[in-house]
């Protein structure tokens, strides 16, 4: 089911739930404002998530309501996972929000895609 996200943050996410350690996940990074771990359901040979502790349902949410430190801390953590030598042929972000863009968890998360060449668009319109 997908994300209506204009409802509120829902604690029960399953990314709320990994953040409070109730679900286990394969960590790549953490700090005290984000977490990033391997996609349980990866769409490249490298699927990593990337997602900020705070409650946020969205990037519209996250841009509007994040604290400076938190929006400098997302940045930066997805710049130092992006320079793993695994990604070296290069990578690509995709931020999904909402209902049209197939948003399946409310809590703001990037996905990091690489390990083989995924072409000029992953959709044709």
């Amino acid at each position: 089911m997908t994300v209506d996200i204009h409802q509120p943050y829902d604690d029960n996410n399953i990314f709320a739930r990994i953040i409070r350690g109730e679900i286990p996940c394969k960590k790549v990074f953490e700090n005290d404002q984000v977490l990033a771990f391997h996609d349980i359901n990866p769409q490249a040979p490298v699927h990593i998530l990337v997602i900020p502790k705070g409650r946020y349902v969205s990037w519209d949410d996250f841009s509007e309501k994040a604290s400076d430190t938190e929006i400098a801390a997302l940045t930066r953590a997805v710049g130092q996972i992006s320079r793993d030598p695994a990604l070296n042929n290069g990578y690509r972000l995709i931020v999904n929000c909402g209902h049209d863009a197939d948003q399946l968890v409310p809590h703001l998360h990037i996905h990091i895609l690489s390990g083989k060449e995924l072409g000029a668009k992953l959709i044709q319109l």
